[in-house]
């Protein structure tokens, strides 16, 4: 029995509690497991999902495994003989499935964790749906998919028709013969609108900025210099932009078809949403039977608000992972560790400097 705050919390005592069981939380469970560390002794994981696959096994049906741009291996197994034609929600599943039981991860699900606090003896208080957890560090990896981001526009609740966002998107049946208008300039967004565009009566796409596509290779010192792009910004203390926003859009096959087929005719954002489509200042009109915000998503980092991490700018302000307000707290596929390859870096990292940090307090050195 603790004292959190003047109430006794019953809570149980670990080293480290992972929340989040997609690759950057699983790439962290792999490197505690692999320094020595039990889990349900040592550590815990923490996924509020129902099952295994992270944010993967909420993806459209039609997003099949041929389709995934740059999906990297987690740590210490391969992803081999994947049919291309399956959806990605499967493969994936079945293959974060297998890593877990692989190497004995013991992932508690679903859990939902409401807050985390300052505890006592120097400890974080992790509040969960299954009791708390006093624990020496904590790793973050709770990603971005339970936050999409909804842009507010004028009239938006006068529209008639149908609102949904990339997060609840069904695939392309159900937009067959209806008008429909896709916002945004990403990689979903321009996955949504060749898709909807094969079935629908019309297709809009609607862009705040000129959509940006790269031709040629994306090698390593690309990749390097993108990631380093968005990694100025959470050093900065700001919210942080995906990593696909500095590199622009790679011009595929298919781009290219939908180009000439004029699909992929841009128009600016609009001002205004009226009840039967969108409208711009300048006189211009589109009706619409549905509009598709492909807008991104945001971090879901809520439930760490009480540690007061953020800065003025809106965002956690990160050293490698760690949080610079408190180096308990360590952010694992924040920022520039949010792709594929980045987290499993990002966890390794955070696991190096988490065992510095539990070695000090083991010596009886201050951890905080």
């Amino acid at each position: 029995m603790n004292e959190f705050g003047g109430a006794a919390v019953r809570a149980t005592s670990v080293d480290v509690v992972v929340i989040g069981a997609g690759q950057a939380g699983l790439s962290a469970a792999f490197h505690l497991r692999r320094a020595g560390l039990e889990p349900d002794r040592d550590f815990v994981v923490l996924d509020h999902s129902p099952r295994a696959g992270g944010a993967w096994q909420f993806r459209w049906p039609s997003l099949t495994y041929g389709k995934v741009h740059g999906m990297y291996a987690l740590p210490g197994m391969e992803l081999t003989g994947a049919d291309p034609a399956r959806p990605s929600s499967e493969v994936i599943g079945a293959y974060f499935d297998t890593y877990e039981r692989t190497f004995d991860l013991r992932v508690h699900r679903p859990v939902d964790v409401t807050a985390v606090r300052e505890g006592d003896g120097e400890r974080l208080l992790v509040e969960t749906s299954e009791g708390a957890y006093a624990t020496r560090a904590l790793i973050n990896a709770t990603g971005t998919w339970d936050r999409p981001f909804w842009p507010r526009y004028q009239g938006q609740e006068t529209f008639r028709g149908r609102q949904l966002h990339t997060s609840g998107y069904p695939g392309p049946e159900e937009f067959a013969g209806k008008r429909v208008i896709v916002v945004g300039g990403g990689a979903s967004g321009t996955q949504h609108l060749m898709e909807i565009a094969e079935v629908a009566a019309e297709t809009t796409w609607v862009t705040r900025r000129e959509p940006v596509f790269r031709e040629g290779p994306f090698g390593e010192a690309e990749g390097r210099a993108a990631v380093a792009l968005v990694e100025e910004r959470v050093r900065l203390g700001l919210p942080p932009q995906s990593v696909v926003s500095v590199t622009g859009l790679p011009l595929n096959d298919a781009i290219r078809a939908a180009r000439e087929r004029g699909v992929m005719d841009r128009l600016p954002m609009f001002d205004r949403i009226t009840p039967t489509g969108v409208a711009w200042d300048d006189g211009r009109t589109v009706d619409a039977d549905v509009i598709l915000w492909a807008t991104g998503f945001r971090a879901a980092i809520d439930h760490l608000t009480p540690l007061r991490l953020r800065e003025p700018g809106g965002g956690i302000r990160v050293e490698g992972t760690r949080a610079v307000r408190d180096e308990r707290v360590h952010l694992v596929g924040y920022g520039p560790s949010a792709s594929t390859i980045g987290a499993n870096r990002a966890g390794r990292a955070a696991v190096t400097d988490i065992r510095r940090l539990l070695t000090r307090a083991t010596a009886g050195a201050p951890t905080a």
